[in-house]
């Protein structure tokens, strides 16, 4: 899987574009829920920008594809094709969203947390972390639908992304599915996410989260992010 620059600031929740200072993690010392929170305590002042600036962060090389393609085009997790030429490439800033009819039109801010989950407020609505640029159009087909395993298919992407119904166990609705090639990073931006916003996630209603600052995932969700991850 691939291991850019970007996965792996959302693993780590620091600043993108620059390392830790000397000791910033020296507080992280602890195990399972009580790491979970000290690492909280130490990303929970981020620096918060604007949602316009989101635009201007994706055309930074961290959201280029140099691993697959190699051609500075977007890296695109709903249209990339590990393993082949890709249907349609996106050119940063020149391809950005406007409106949109179909697959390869234009790229857009996806958030992969939905920002109805958390009534569009910031800093969650702007963090950079779990918004990341995608196709519009597969954004839009993905809605706020939850992240998981797909039974069987209702509609896919030209890489395989898939929305259809559940195969998670205790959630019976609709769910999206990634390819496999960036399952991994997705469970991680979730894992950040829960840990980011943790003095606020449990008063947030989504199928994914059952009501609590330390597991906030059902049993079932988090068993398949794990997994990914």
């Amino acid at each position: 899987m691939k291991k850019n620059l970007f996965f792996l600031a959302v693993l780590l929740g620091v600043n993108m574009f620059a390392q830790a200072p000397a000791g910033y993690y020296s507080t992280a010392t602890g195990t399972g829920y009580t790491l979970k929170t000290q690492l909280y305590n130490i990303i929970k002042d981020h620096n918060s920008q604007s949602y316009n600036a989101l635009w201007s962060l994706y055309n930074h090389s961290a959201y280029k594809d140099y691993y697959y393609e190699n051609d500075g085009t977007l890296l695109d997790i709903y249209s990339e094709k590990p393993n082949g030429a890709d249907a349609y490439t996106f050119t940063l800033v020149s391809d950005q969203c406007g409106n949109y009819s179909g697959e390869g039109d234009c790229y857009n801010r996806e958030h992969l947390i939905p920002q109805s989950v958390f009534n569009d407020a910031s800093p969650m609505r702007t963090d950079g972390h779990h918004v990341v640029p995608t196709d519009g159009y597969v954004n839009g087909q993905r809605s706020n639908y939850p992240i998981g395993k797909v039974s069987s298919a209702s509609w896919a992407s030209t890489n395989g992304s898939k929305k259809g119904s559940s195969a998670v166990p205790g959630y019976s609705g609709t769910v999206f599915e990634p390819i496999d090639e960036f399952k991994g990073d997705v469970a991680r931006i979730y894992f950040y996410f829960a840990t980011r916003y943790q003095n606020q996630i449990a008063s947030w209603n989504y199928a994914m989260f059952n009501g609590t600052s330390t597991q906030v995932f059902t049993n079932g969700f988090l068993d398949i992010l794990l997994q990914w991850h």
